[in-house]
């Protein structure tokens, strides 16, 4: 893994334009795969980003699946300074600090305005804890959105998921499709359209706009808009990097990222709700295609069932093993959470 750091790094340096004038930032993005967001915000505000800040700083940005850099090594690359700007995807580099998987556990960020609250609730534990650790500082975080259920075999409801393969990207998720009877299978994003098509797995567990442009609606009959998790995903710089600028850059760059920030969360929430329409074939279709898959009916039960899980599941399955890697980790949950969600 260093040797391929080390490769990637010396191509970018090489690639890097020789202006004495400005700042330059590398920028390692979201994935190309995941759709809408990172095509046509994520994107564009990197390509504009002197005009978006305004501050002097010659951004080299590219998709992290473009680079050959996996989603799951975003911190390892942030601190090593292989990239200045990181995406986070907070699922996946949950695996090397679970504590940031703590406001997106089964049954707590299901939709967009609990999560608002538990997102800011929890940003400044956050941020502490990314500089101490991880050497960044966090400039924004938002929702991809609830993440939904597609099956390419009939399912009724979740009870229906006993016996059945599922595609999971944590170990939160991982324990609640158990709880369920349902067999977990972990599978990176941009392998799971393959997956599905082969058998690998029944079904898979996404959002409703990242599945559709990544081809899962073409091999999937089945789609339950229930959401588990939102998919947080954050932006982060190098502490270093960060520290070496002047207080109005830093002034002028955080601010940036607040207003984009906002913009993101307003998007994450229309492409959500155009999604679930055109997967059903419904109308106004606007973000992505329209296809006609079977819309398995939310009930009550089901929500209660996922709710349940915070506490049942998620909760006691993330602290014990978030304790082991940082003592204050459940505690710290509880302390700027637990007023949020009604939890002691």
């Amino acid at each position: 893994m260093k040797a391929h750091f080390t490769f990637v790094a010396a191509a970018l340096a090489l690639a890097l334009p020789a202006q004495a004038d400005n700042l330059k930032l590398r920028a390692a993005g979201n994935l190309v795969a995941t759709g809408l967001i990172q095509q046509t915000k994520e994107q564009p505000f990197f390509e504009q980003f002197a005009k978006n800040t305004g501050l002097p700083i010659d951004i080299d940005y590219k998709p992290m699946d473009v680079l050959g850099v996996k989603d799951a090594d975003g911190l390892r690359v942030l601190k090593s300074g292989l990239f200045d700007i990181v995406t986070l995807r907070l699922a996946q580099v949950s695996r090397d600090e679970p504590f940031f998987l703590g406001p997106d556990v089964v049954g707590l960020s299901t939709d967009y305005d609990t999560a608002r609250k538990v997102v800011d609730a929890y940003r400044e534990a956050f941020d502490k804890r990314l500089q101490e650790r991880h050497g960044g500082k966090l400039l924004g975080i938002y929702p991809f959105g609830p993440q939904v259920l597609f099956c390419k075999v009939p399912v009724g409801g979740l009870a229906d998921l006993k016996g059945k393969k599922v595609r999971v990207y944590d170990q939160s998720l991982a324990k609640f499709i158990e709880k369920l009877g349902g067999i977990p299978v972990t599978i990176p994003f941009g392998e799971t359209q393959q997956a599905l098509e082969r058998g690998v797995t029944d079904c898979a567990i996404t959002g409703p706009s990242s599945a559709n442009s990544a081809g899962w609606t073409e091999v999937t009959t089945h789609f339950m808009p229930i959401g588990f998790q939102i998919a947080l995903n954050a932006y982060a710089i190098n502490l270093s990097k960060w520290n070496a600028m002047t207080p109005d850059q830093r002034s002028k760059l955080a601010e940036a990222f607040r207003k984009f920030e906002g913009e993101l969360w307003s998007y994450s929430r229309e492409l959500y709700e155009d999604a679930v329409r055109c997967n059903v074939g419904k109308d106004p279709c606007k973000t992505v295609k329209k296809y006609a898959l079977k819309e398995v009916p939310v009930t009550p039960a089901d929500i209660q069932l996922v709710r349940d899980a915070l506490t049942t599941v998620s909760l006691p399955t993330w602290s014990e093993l978030c304790d082991k890697s940082y003592d204050k980790c459940s505690a710290t949950w509880k302390q700027v959470l637990g007023p949020v969600v009604g939890i002691k």
